[in-house]
């Protein structure tokens, strides 16, 4: 045996090898973590609640939140029952508002010097108020919200609604009230009355609508014993009335007339006859006419217990042209 036959028989065999990858394998992937039955739970009742706050009326919309696919939460509006933004004011934001248009009128007669209130409707001075404030009347004063003072005449009457026009002379750029629809009045509404009781201008009381179509029979001045009327009407001394075929501050006479009245539990006294009765969007709904308040010893009013009365400013809106032509009955 030669020598290179002797170590081809002691060299090792090795196989053949495959041939190697153009790059090493990365180690294999993991699989994604599974969430946790507590987060599955969370989403669950998130989605109860939205469920439960859409079902529930009376809320704004309901603000929940999803997961995503990658876990991230996203915000989404859920619409529920809403409540539109409201348009109505506070009591403070209608006073602001109305105040300028309410006036105080001082009606002077032989029988002595009366007040009460009314409504400007004009801004060259057209001012509505009841017939009883200015019945009688040989000269009439009215006082702005600002404090100035014009001389007043009367334009026209209408004693069975016991509504008046008066007119301001040389006034002009005044801030007129708006006047709005009594026949969508409802019970509950909240109300505002602005007047002047006792003289005190610019008084504020709010309250609500209790009744409507209320039957107020009040004395009506038929042209004859004009005094004995304008004493009975005296706004200092209550304002008669009566209701239910009873008599409330004093005796309406003989000469009497009724009309349907919104009933208010608006605190009104003395002089805020005339005066306006509004709602809360600042618009007049009413004339502010009557009230009943228990007599005191002395036999003059004693103060609101909240039955008051207003004519519908509809009925003022129906007879508005014939108070200007001065053909008022």
């Amino acid at each position: 045996m030669t020598d290179h036959q002797q170590q081809s028989q002691q060299q090792p065999y090795y196989p053949p090898q495959p041939p190697q990858p153009p790059y090493a394998p990365g180690p294999a992937p993991v699989p994604a973590p599974v969430p946790h039955r507590r987060a599955r739970r969370g989403v669950g009742l998130l989605a109860a609640v939205a469920i439960a706050a859409a079902a529930v009326g009376g809320g704004t919309a309901t603000l929940v939140q999803q997961l995503t696919a990658d876990g991230a939460p996203t915000a989404t509006g859920v619409n529920g029952t809403t409540v539109s933004a409201s348009s109505k004011g506070t009591v403070a934001g209608v006073a602001e508002a109305v105040s300028p248009s309410i006036v105080e009128i001082s009606a002077a007669s032989a029988s002595g010097k009366s007040t009460g209130s009314g409504v400007i409707i004009t801004g060259d001075g057209e001012i509505v108020t009841n017939n009883h404030v200015i019945s009688g009347a040989s000269s009439i004063t009215v006082r702005l919200s600002n404090g100035k003072t014009y001389d007043a005449e009367v334009v026209g009457t209408a004693p069975d609604k016991d509504l008046a026009l008066i007119k301001l002379s040389g006034a002009s750029g005044l801030k007129a009230a708006t006047l709005g629809d009594s026949d969508r009045v409802r019970v509950g509404d909240e109300v505002v009355a602005i007047g002047s009781p006792e003289g005190l201008t610019g008084t504020v009381t709010s309250g609500i609508v209790s009744a409507l179509d209320r039957d107020v029979t009040v004395a009506k001045d038929d042209g004859q014993d004009q005094r004995r009327q304008q004493q009975q009407y005296d706004p200092r001394q209550g304002w008669p009335f009566e209701f239910g075929g009873q008599q409330f501050n004093g005796d309406t006479g003989s000469s009497k007339t009724t009309y349907k009245a919104i009933q208010t539990d608006a605190s009104l006294n003395p002089g805020n006859s005339g005066g306006a009765l509004i709602n809360m969007n600042g618009e007049i709904i009413g004339i502010n006419s009557a009230m009943y308040a228990p007599s005191a010893s002395s036999g003059s009013a004693a103060g609101s217990v909240g039955l008051g009365f207003a004519i519908p400013v509809n009925t003022l809106k129906a007879d508005l042209d014939e108070l200007r032509s001065g053909d008022g009955n």
